[in-house]
């Protein structure tokens, strides 16, 4: 067992179920296309990181899907809003042992595995890690004690997430990864080469 834990928060892909606002532009085909793309993405960049990893599912663990249950713990997400969600993910990798957890979402196509093991590697030294995502959430969260009022009284989806994180951890040590853009609307593929093969 390792001492780091990699948390990846995934939705069951189902169609008119995921991307749902980027499906407004795009219909919920592509929209479904699109996020299995950055599912498979996701999983492809967490699996060369060097932790322990485990998947959450959203709706339902299935058992022979991208996910290799011999890589990946299987899991189900718990609770009635993201926070209660990320934060029971965190307590079970902070109960089960682990010294370091960080969690990143399944939407981000230019999130690497270097900035994930950066991640790791910035807890040594801080108490908190922090990739802020462009619209004003994060893509990456880490920490090594587990900060309960990040995952509290948070409006989820909207621009305040991180600045109101940061709020909850004046006093503490944080740091700040780069700025990444997560996938949620039309505009953050638009002009994406990696996404032309599903606007044509």
């Amino acid at each position: 067992m390792s001492k780091n834990l990699l948390l990846v928060f995934t939705r069951n892909p189902a169609l008119g179920k995921v991307k749902t606002r980027l499906a407004k532009t795009v219909g919920d085909k592509t929209a479904l296309e699109v996020y299995t793309f950055l599912l498979e993405r996701t999983r492809d960049i967490a699996a060369k990181v060097t932790a322990d990893k485990a998947v959450y599912y959203s709706v339902k663990i299935r058992e022979n899907d991208i996910w290799d249950a011999t890589i990946f713990q299987k899991y189900l997400q718990v609770g009635e809003d993201l926070g209660i969600r990320m934060l029971h993910a965190f307590k079970n990798g902070f109960e089960t042992g682990y010294e370091k957890v960080l969690i990143i979402g399944s939407d981000l196509y230019d999130l690497t595995a270097e900035t994930i093991e950066n991640a790791f590697i910035a807890l040594e030294n801080n108490e908190v890690v922090i990739g802020p995502a462009e619209d004003g959430g994060y893509y990456l969260l880490g920490m090594n004690s587990l900060e309960e009022k990040v995952f509290k009284n948070k409006d989820w989806g909207t621009e305040t997430v991180r600045k109101d994180t940061l709020e909850d951890l004046k006093d503490k040590k944080v740091f700040l990864l780069g700025e990444l853009n997560d996938v949620d609307v039309f505009e953050d593929i638009e002009h994406h080469p990696a996404f032309q093969t599903f606007l044509k």
